[in-house]
C-alpha cells in the first residue's frame, strides 16, 4: 500500500507543500485577461500605498514579474502590504521562516528604515507575532534576499489570518520598492527546508505507505507539450523555477520539485515510483492531445535519461554533480519507473512505450518499468493492446461504483495465465468509489449530486476493501496499490472524492473512511498468503483473505456486502 500524488485540488501548492504565501512570485492565474497571466491575487495594501505588477525589474529569467509598491509622499502611519495565504494561515506556537527579495527604485527611495514582519488576524488586525529588521537599505542595482524568523508563542483561534510586511511612513514616504518571491514557511515535516506541511505529511506517514508515485497523474503531461512537467525546471534555487500552467486549472510554483519529492520518500523511508514524461500531452480542448512522432522521441528519451542521472548518478556525472550542488550528494535508489500516465487516451502509445522502454532498459536494466496502458485503448476508439514485457508492470485505474469492486473481487485470480501476461505484475495505481450503484453501472463524471460520492463513505471503504482483498489474495500479481486522489483543499477542488481533506487550519484536516481502510490494511498484512477453508457458505456476501507474517502472526480480513447493501438503501 502506498501513495499516489499529483498537484490536483491544491494538494501541492496550498496543500502538502509547506509554503503559506499564495501567489508568492506572481506566476499567474487561469481566470485572467491573459489566461495564466500574472496577477496580484492574494495580496492587499496597508496604508497610503499603491501596488502594481512590474516587468521592468525582474528577479530572474524564471521569475520576470515583481510587485511594485509606491508609497505616497504624504503617507503617514503604517504602510506596506499583506498576503491572505491559501484561504488563511495557521498561527500557532512554532518558529516561522520568512524570506523575500527586495529592490529600491534608484531615483525614488529612502535609506535606513525598519521593516516589521508579522502574522495578523484578518478579522481584527490584531498582531499575533512579529519580528523586525532594523536599519535596512534596499539596493538599487540588483535584488537582495532578506531572511528572518518569527517566533510565535500564541495560538490564533482561527485561520483567517494574514502575513504582513510593513514600514513606518515617516521613514519611507515618497519611495518605490520592488518585492518578489515572498515566502513564509511554518515548521515542516522532519524539519526539511522548503518542506512539507507537518499535519498532512504526518497523516500520510501514519498510513504506513511503502511507496510514493509522483509527480502524476495528468499533471506530468501538461495542457500542452510546451507546458509539460519539465523536471529540470523544478530543481535548484526557487528563484530559478518558473512554475507553469498545470493540468488542473491553476499554476504550479514547482516549489515542490523533483528533489523535494525524492526527499519526501527519504523522510518517510518509502520507495519512489517515478513517472517520466513519455511524449504525450493533454489539451484544453480535449483529452486526445498531442504526441511526439516516433522520429522525435529520442528527445523525450534523453530527457528521462538525464532525469534518472540526476536521481541516481554519482557526483562524477553531469547531473549527479548538479544534484550534489543542490545539497544531496548521495544518489537516490530508483527501482520503479512509470512511462507516462493513462496513455490509452492516445493512439501513439505502442511506439512511444517501445522506444522509452527499450532506451531506458538498455541503460538501467535493473529498474522495473510500468506501462500505463494494456487493453483500455479500444474503449477510447483505438485498436491496440500493449504487449507488456516480462518483468514489467501494468498500472490500472478504477473510479467506479461499489458493485464494480465486489463483482471484480476475483479479477486478479490467475490473471497472468488467463491473459497471457506471464511474469507481468500490476500496480493498482488509482482507485476509489466514485458514485453509488446505478441501473446502468456507467460512471457519470459530470457528478450528478444524486449519485456522486463527494466524500468517501463507509460504503466506499467497504467496497474498496473488498477489492483490496482480491489484490491481497494475489500478491504474485498485484504488487502495489494506492487510493487516488490523495488530497483535497476544501476551499478549492476539482476532483472528489479524496482520501484526506483539509483547510489552512490543521485542526480541520480530515482523514476519510477510505483513509482508515487503507491504513488498516497497510498496517495489518503478512508476507505470505494463507488458504481459508469455509466450513459453510461461499464468497459473497462474505469476502476474505488471509496472510501470515513469519511464523507468529496470522491476519484474517473479512468484509461483508450485506452492510454495503443496507448503506445504499439508507
Amino acid at each position: 500500500y502506498g501513495l499516489m500524488f499529483e498537484d490536483i485540488n491544491h494538494s501541492g501548492d496550498g496543500g502538502i507543500y509547506g509554503e503559506l504565501i499564495t501567489n508568492r512570485a506572481f506566476q499567474g492565474k487561469r481566470p485572467n485577461i491573459i489566461p495564466y497571466g500574472p496577477v496580484l491575487t492574494g495580496w492587499d495594501t496597508i496604508g497610503n500605498v499603491t501596488m502594481s505588477l512590474d516587468l521592468l525589474h525582474p528577479l530572474s529569467d524564471a521569475l520576470p514579474v515583481a510587485m511594485e509598491l509606491d508609497i505616497s509622499s504624504n503617507a503617514t502611519g503604517e504602510v506596506g502590504f499583506k498576503n491572505y495565504g491559501w484561504w488563511g494561515m495557521d498561527v500557532s506556537p512554532q518558529t516561522y521562516t520568512v524570506s523575500f527579495y527586495a529592490l529600491a527604485n534608484a531615483p525614488r527611495h529612502k535609506n535606513n528604515f525598519d521593516i516589521t514582519l508579522s502574522l495578523r488576524s484578518n478579522l481584527t488586525n490584531e498582531t499575533w507575532c512579529s519580528t523586525k529588521l532594523s536599519h535596512v537599505t534596499f539596493p538599487t542595482l540588483d535584488y537582495k534576499k532578506y531572511e528572518a524568523t518569527i517566533d510565535c508563542d500564541v495560538s490564533a483561534p482561527y485561520s483567517n489570518n494574514t502575513f504582513a510586511i510593513t514600514m513606518d511612513a515617516k521613514q519611507v514616504a515618497d519611495s518605490t520598492f520592488y518585492f518578489d518571491l515572498i515566502s513564509v514557511f511554518p515548521e515542516t515535516f522532519k524539519g526539511r527546508q522548503n518542506g512539507l506541511r507537518k499535519d498532512i505529511a504526518q497523516a500520510f506517514n501514519d498510513l504506513g505507505p511503502k511507496f510514493l508515485r509522483f509527480p502524476g497523474g495528468n499533471n506530468i503531461e501538461g495542457v500542452s507539450v510546451a507546458k509539460r512537467w519539465k523536471w529540470w525546471k523544478t530543481i535548484g534555487d526557487l528563484k530559478d523555477r518558473p512554475g507553469r500552467p498545470a493540468d488542473w486549472s491553476y499554476t504550479n510554483t514547482d516549489g515542490l520539485g523533483l528533489l523535494e519529492y525524492l526527499e519526501w520518500t527519504e523522510d518517510m523511508n518509502i520507495t519512489p515510483v517515478l513517472a517520466v514524461y513519455s511524449g504525450f500531452s493533454l489539451d484544453i480542448w480535449g483529452q486526445k492531445g498531442t504526441s511526439f512522432p516516433s522520429d522525435e522521441m529520442q528527445i523525450i528519451l534523453q530527457e528521462a535519461l538525464d532525469e534518472l542521472e540526476y536521481c541516481m548518478g554519482d557526483t562524477s556525472t553531469k547531473y549527479g554533480a548538479l544534484r550534489a550542488s543542490h545539497g544531496h550528494p548521495e544518489p537516490f535508489d530508483i527501482k520503479f519507473i512509470e512511462i507516462g500516465n493513462e496513455d490509452w487516451f492516445s493512439a501513439t502509445y505502442p511506439y512511444r512505450f517501445q522506444i522509452m522502454y527499450e532506451g531506458l532498459k538498455s541503460k538501467y536494466p535493473n529498474i522495473t518499468y510500468i506501462s500505463t496502458a494494456y487493453n483500455e485503448a479500444p474503449g477510447q476508439g483505438y485498436n491496440y493492446t500493449i504487449k507488456i514485457p516480462k518483468g514489467a508492470m501494468w498500472d490500472t485505474h478504477h473510479y467506479e461504483e461499489p458493485s464494480f469492486f465486489l463483482k471484480n473481487f476475483n479479477f486478479y485470480d490467475n490473471w497472468q495465465e488467463s491473459t497471457n501476461n506471464e511474469e507481468v505484475t500490476i500496480l493498482l495505481g488509482e482507485y476509489s468509489v466514485y458514485q453509488v450503484d446505478t441501473p446502468s453501472g456507467a460512471v457519470d463524471f459530470s457528478n450528478p449530486p444524486e449519485i456522486h460520492v463527494p466524500f468517501p463513505q463507509l460504503l466506499s471503504a467497504i467496497a474498496e476493501g473488498v477489492y483490496a482483498l482480491g489484490a491481497e489474495r494475489n500478491p504474485n500479481t498485484v504488487k502495489m496499490s494506492s487510493y487516488a486522489p490523495s488530497l483535497m483543499n476544501r476551499n478549492w477542488f476539482n476532483w472528489t472524492p479524496d482520501m484526506i481533506s483539509y483547510t489552512a487550519n490543521p485542526n480541520q484536516t480530515v482523514p476519510s473512511a477510505s483513509y482508515w481502510q487503507q491504513r488498516l490494511f497497510a498496517h495489518y498484512r503478512g508476507t505470505e498468503t494463507l488458504p481459508v477453508m469455509a466450513s459453510k457458505g461461499h464468497i459473497n456476501p462474505l469476502w476474505w483473505a488471509a496472510s501470515i507474517d513469519g511464523e507468529s502472526c496470522v491476519y484474517l480480513k473479512v468484509r461483508t456486502s450485506r452492510l454495503d447493501h443496507e448503506l445504499q438503501q439508507s
